[in-house]
């Protein structure tokens, strides 16, 4: 039949959206730099990138359920798609590896900052750092557990046990929302104020960022909950619990390096908070 499908390939119609979401992604990192320096208007620019970004996850995520509820996501596009989400995911390591590689320089050559630091590691002007053997081991072992009832419900899932995914799927978003709360606590109870020098700077943006990731993880778990229940994965079609699985197990690796090297290494011998 003429105009019939003979191949496994979905040809994409136009969208705005990839052009919107990279424009909002200009915005919010502008606001952000503006926000860090003081300048008039940061809130504003900020706020409209934010917004972009919310408009832009919200219609290009539907489009993508629409897809697979059409039947478009042929296991060559699946394949595809988790080709996607693996250089995603490979962009995020490098992201962070950033962040590490900035704390590794302050920390192991802290002779090269001695007018900034005193020449020692943690700075002279931290009096005290966060006990690693308190909240923030608690919130590893949070972390761990929620990977452990994450893995539980895509298991549940492929063996068609959707009421023990649905358990699994529930704890996961409980415990990801105990972690949040933690660390909002913990940073308000911080001995030492964001920016103060390059330990106080190189500690917010690391655990902050990962934080963040906790967050879009987060109501990412929530949308494949909401999704589950109206009854979009089956067994053999998932991908979308299985990008959320890939992206939350990356989340709990970061932690455990976060936890390791900025906790209890980065601040071995000084004095606990």
């Amino acid at each position: 039949m003429a105009g019939a499908t003979n191949h496994q390939y979905h040809i994409l119609p136009p969208d705005i959206w990839p052009f919107t979401g990279s424009l909002s992604a200009l915005t919010f990192t502008t606001g952000m730099v503006m926000y860090m320096h003081d300048l008039a208007g940061a809130f504003l620019v900020l706020g409209l990138g934010i917004a972009g970004l919310i408009a832009t996850f919200f219609s290009w995520f539907s489009n993508i359920v629409k897809e697979a509820q059409a039947g478009h996501h042929t296991p060559v596009v699946q394949l595809h798609m988790r080709y996607g989400m693996i250089l995603f995911i490979a962009s995020e390591v490098m992201f962070f590896v950033g962040w590490f590689w900035a704390w590794f320089d302050f920390a192991l050559f802290p002779s090269e900052l001695t007018d900034v630091i005193g020449g020692i590691w943690p700075p002279a002007a931290i009096e005290a750092v966060i006990d690693p053997f308190s909240l923030p081991l608690l919130n590893t072992l949070i972390l761990l557990c929620s990977g452990t009832t994450l893995t539980w419900a895509h298991h549940s899932l492929i063996h068609g046990d959707r009421e023990s995914a649905t358990t699994g799927l529930w704890l996961t978003i409980a415990l990801g929302v105990v972690f949040t709360a933690i660390q909002v606590y913990e940073y308000a109870h911080a001995p030492f104020a964001f920016g103060q020098n390059t330990y106080s700077s190189a500690f917010y943006m690391a655990t902050g960022f990962h934080g963040f990731h906790v967050l879009v993880g987060t109501i990412f778990l929530i949308v494949c909950l909401r999704r589950l229940y109206l009854g979009h994965f089956t067994p053999r079609q998932h991908f979308g619990f299985e990008a959320a699985a890939w992206y939350w197990h990356f989340v709990d690796v970061v932690w455990l390096f976060l936890f390791v090297t900025i906790y209890v290494w980065g601040g071995w011998g000084a004095a606990i908070h």
